[in-house]
Parts: C-alpha cells; structure tokens; sequence
C-alpha cells in the first residue's frame, strides 16, 4: 500500500502491535542484558545495541529510502555520525573531498584527516565544483543545500562522477531532512545528519545519523561507532522517534513559512544576498526543484553591517537568537560572530519555526524597521 509522508513519519518503526504492551515502548535503560551460554542474538551490551536504537533505527530507514532494504546507524550527534563515515572508509594515503562553505566543524575534521595522513581537498557546493578536485579521491563528501550559504550542487551527477572515478558518495542532509531529499535515491552510498535539527524539532536532543543501502559499508560505520563508543543515550533516541511523528507537519509549516519569509525579504532594499532554494529566482532553484522535495526552513540575507545585524536580531520578539536550526521555534544569527564562515558581519542564518507565518513575518519587518 502507497503512503504519504505524514502517514509514514507517524507509524515509522513502530513494533508489532502486542496486547497491553504502549504502541511506542519506553526508552530501555541496560548497560547489559541477560546472557546465558553463547553470546548470540540482538542485545549482548549496551554499547552495541539497544531495543531503543533499534525502533528509532528502523524508523529513519524507513525515511530514508520507503520500501527499500537499508539500515540506519544512529549516533550521539551529527559529527559522531560525520566522523563514523570518514574514519570507517578513509585510510593513510587517501584523498577525500569537502565542501569549503560546509558545517562550520569541517575545518577541524579536516586537520583531523590530515594528521592521519589523509589528503583532504576542498571545493565549492556550487556549480558542482567538487567535480575539478575528484580524480583519484576515495570519498566525496556532498553538503547540501550548504550550511549557511545554501548553494545546492546536483547529487545525481557528483555521484555519476564519483562512481565513475572510484569514489564513494556522502551526502549531509541536515537542512533538507529525508522528506526534503532522499540522497540514496539519487545513488548516495551514506546519507548523513545531524538529527539535533531538524530530524527532531524541538532544540533538546543531540543526536545523529548515518543510512546505507550497502551492508559492507554499513557494518563499517557500525563497527566505527563500537570501537569509539559514540552511541546515543537510550533517553534521546526515544525522545527522538516520538519526534519523528510530527515531522511532516512541522516540515510543511516551516518550509511553506520560509518560502513566505524570503519572498517578504526580497522586497527590502536593506537586505541584500538573500538566498533560499525554493525562490524562482534563487540561483539553486532549477537544481533544487529537480532533486528536492520540500527546500528546507533556512533563509539567509546580508544586512549592512554587523551593527544592524545586532540590532535586529535584538529587535525580534518571536525568535530566539541562538545557533543551530530546525527547530519548531524560529531561530537566528549573525554567523560572523564564531569566525568559521566565509559570509559578510552582517550575514543572518534564519531559522523559520512553527509559528504563525503572519505573526513571524510582521515581527522580521518590524525589526527590520527599527534596525535601520
């Protein structure tokens, strides 16, 4: 039977329905389980497996890629997810690719890497510039839309390219979520995320995720997560697939409030740089609208200076000025401020929330206003 996202986000991973028994257990708190005779079966140790992982697990598979025989490996945040992939694949004498204008941290896996021995090469999203810089690389790491600047580069042909080449392809879905993008569907070999986003929507849990179609390369970054032990507490991974229930709700309002956000933006003379992929006008949308399904809660604008950009960001009544996104309060920042990001003082990464589009939207204009 056909389902829809909202459908499928409700009952995703749930177990056989049992007499008595909640329709979603409870979080399983074991740092052992019983175990006579030989060491067989699902739980062994608590750094291993989980009940708990495992419904969540399941859960996100069934985001990721509906229908489709794949396995989820969670993780206790998005670098723990990231670092899984690069250090189960990655050898000294390697070459892998980042993006240059990716998550702020890539930086400090890079010089990771590279004391490993591993060369690192780096490229822009947009315009597919990773493809000048992939010959002879073992891995290629695609982010994308890219975090802050939301340039979108097309995943169907990096991963032609990479493939063609003896690459492996990752893709870091964090801003689009899987009912945003589905990177295994367009031939990514990891999709990857900081499920701390919006995978979760609440800005509570720190949590990640690493889906392979592959068996071997799952078993890889599994086997990764055991040796570092960088698991998720039981408490978070149910938190988190109660979570995942109202995923397409909170996505539909967020990316349709965004949408409403950037077009309001466009009319003001005193933002510049505006960039959201689901604008017409936006130079991602003719990539974006081919390969994704919902274009995020993201929207990023340039004010004149660091000063009005702190004093709007001050202004604002509905939005929390803190860093991260997804979450169903809207939040914003001046990105300039941590020093990692190549974008103007005056750049703000918008977060839209869940409020009424009208009541945010008025409050942005309003602080906007005062801020000049």
């Amino acid at each position: 039977m056909s389902i829809g996202d909202g459908t499928r986000a409700v009952r995703a991973g749930l177990p056989e329905p049992v007499k008595h028994e909640p329709t979603l257990p409870g979080p399983v708190f074991a740092a052992h389980f019983h175990l006579p005779g030989e060491p067989t079966g699902p739980y062994t140790y608590g750094r291993d497996e989980n009940p708990t992982w495992t419904h969540l697990e399941r859960a996100i598979s069934e985001l990721e890629a509906p229908g489709e025989a794949v396995e989820t490996i969670t993780f206790a945040s998005g670098m723990a997810a990231i670092s899984a992939v690069a250090f189960s694949q990655l050898r000294a004498g390697d070459a892998v690719v980042l993006p240059d204008d990716g998550y702020q941290a890539l930086p400090l896996l890079r010089e990771r890497l590279e004391t490993y021995g591993i060369e690192v090469r780096t490229a822009p999203t947009g315009g597919d510039s990773q493809l000048r810089v992939l010959d002879g690389a073992k891995l290629l790491w695609i982010e994308t839309p890219s975090n802050p600047g939301l340039d979108v580069c097309d995943v169907r042909r990096l991963v032609a390219e990479a493939h063609a080449r003896g690459a492996l392809v990752a893709v870091d879905n964090t801003l689009a979520t899987p009912l945003g993008q589905r990177p295994l569907e367009l031939g990514a070999d990891f999709s990857v995320a900081s499920d701390t986003k919006g995978m979760t929507g609440h800005g509570d849990i720190l949590l990640g995720h690493v889906t392979c179609a592959d068996p071997e390369l799952a078993a890889g970054v599994r086997r990764w997560r055991k040796v570092v032990g960088a698991i998720p507490g039981p408490m978070e991974a149910w938190l988190a697939h109660r979570s995942l229930a109202t995923l397409q709700l909170r996505s539909e309002r967020q990316c349709a409030s965004a949408l409403l956000l950037a077009q309001a933006l466009k009319e003001r003379t005193d933002v510049t740089g505006l960039r959201y992929p689901g604008l017409p006008d936006d130079p991602s949308f003719p990539i974006a609208s081919r390969q994704m399904r919902r274009f995020g809660s993201v929207v990023s604008f340039v004010l004149p200076d660091k000063d009005t950009a702190e004093r709007f960001l001050e202004g604002l009544s509905l939005v929390e000025e803190a860093t991260s996104f997804g979450s169903v309060r809207s939040t914003a920042e001046r990105r300039g401020r941590w020093g990692g990001d190549a974008v103007p003082e005056g750049f703000v990464r918008f977060s839209v929330g869940a409020e009424d589009p009208e009541d945010l939207i008025a409050d942005v204009l309003r602080a906007l206003d005062e801020a000049a």
